[in-house]
C-alpha cells in the first residue's frame, strides 16, 4: 500500500514539474500583462525563492511523500507467524495397535505401532529399546514425528540400523514429547528376525496397506 502511494505521489510531482517552467507565477503574470499594465504603478513583488501557484505544489508533494514513507516505517507492524500453544497432555495414552515389523533388510528394520493421540507437545518421538537378549534391551532407536491435532490416533515408525543378518532381536516401544518426558505407556517385549544378506522382509506396502508378509530377494547392483 505504501509503495502504491509513493508511486502515485511521484507521478504527480513529475506531471506538475513538466507544467511548471521553473519561474514564479508572479514572473509569468508580469510578462504576460506587458504594456497593458500601468508602467507607473509598481507591481507587488514576491520573493523569487517563494514560488506561488502550481509550482508551489512541488515542495508540498515532496513533504507528503517523505511523511508517508516515515509513517510507514514507524507504524508498520511486522507479520509474525502465529504458533499455537501446546495442547493439554492426554491423561491416558493407550497402544491401540501393537508394535510389529514393517520391513527389514539384513542390517536395518522398521517397527511401527499406533497409540491414541498423546497431545501435549506437537513434536514427539517414538522410542524402541532393543537387543539380542530379551533381558538386555540396552540399544535405543528414536524416530521423530509431528502430531496431527485433529487425529484421534498417532502412528509411530522407528528405524533400527547396524543390525546383523539372520539374527533375532527383542524390543519394546514407548514414546515421549520434545522435552524428554515419557507419555507413560510401554509395550510388552516383541521380537523379529532379520533376513539373510540380499533379502528383505515387507509387511506393509508403500501406501500403508497390509499385504501378506513376504520375503523377497533385493536386486543387487550391477
Amino acid at each position: 500500500m505504501l509503495l502504491v502511494l509513493l508511486n502515485s505521489l511521484a507521478r504527480r510531482i513529475f506531471a506538475v514539474s513538466r507544467r511548471c517552467p521553473g519561474r514564479s507565477l508572479f514572473h509569468r503574470a508580469r510578462t504576460c500583462m506587458g504594456a497593458a499594465h500601468d508602467p507607473h504603478t509598481p507591481l507587488v513583488a514576491f520573493p523569487r525563492e517563494t514560488p506561488i501557484g502550481v509550482c508551489s505544489m512541488n515542495r508540498l508533494l515532496v513533504k507528503l511523500a517523505i511523511t508517508a514513507a516515515a509513517g510507514g516505517l514507524l507504524f508498520s507492524t511486522p507479520v509474525v507467524a502465529q504458533i499455537p500453544p501446546p495442547q493439554k497432555r492426554a491423561e491416558h495414552v493407550e497402544i491401540t495397535k501393537a508394535p510389529e515389523l514393517e520391513s527389514a533388510h539384513d542390517d536395518t528394520a522398521i517397527v511401527r505401532w499406533t497409540t491414541t493421540n498423546p497431545r501435549g507437545d506437537d513434536e514427539h518421538y517414538g522410542i524402541v529399546h532393543y537387543g539380542t537378549d530379551p533381558e538386555d534391551l540396552s540399544q535405543t532407536a528414536k524416530g521423530h514425528i509431528r502430531l496431527n491435532r485433529t487425529h484421534p490416533e498417532t502412528i509411530f515408525r522407528v528405524r533400527m540400523q547396524d543390525l546383523k543378518p539372520q539374527t533375532t532381536y527383542y524390543y519394546k516401544v514407548t514414546s515421549m514429547g520434545s522435552g524428554g518426558k515419557s507419555v507413560g505407556v510401554e509395550s510388552v517385549v516383541n521380537q523379529f528376525t532379520t533376513p539373510a544378506p540380499g533379502e528383505r522382509i515387507v509387511n506393509y506396502r508403500a501406501d500403508g496397506s497390509l499385504p501378506p508378509a513376504y520375503r523377497t530377494a533385493t536386486p543387487q547392483p550391477k
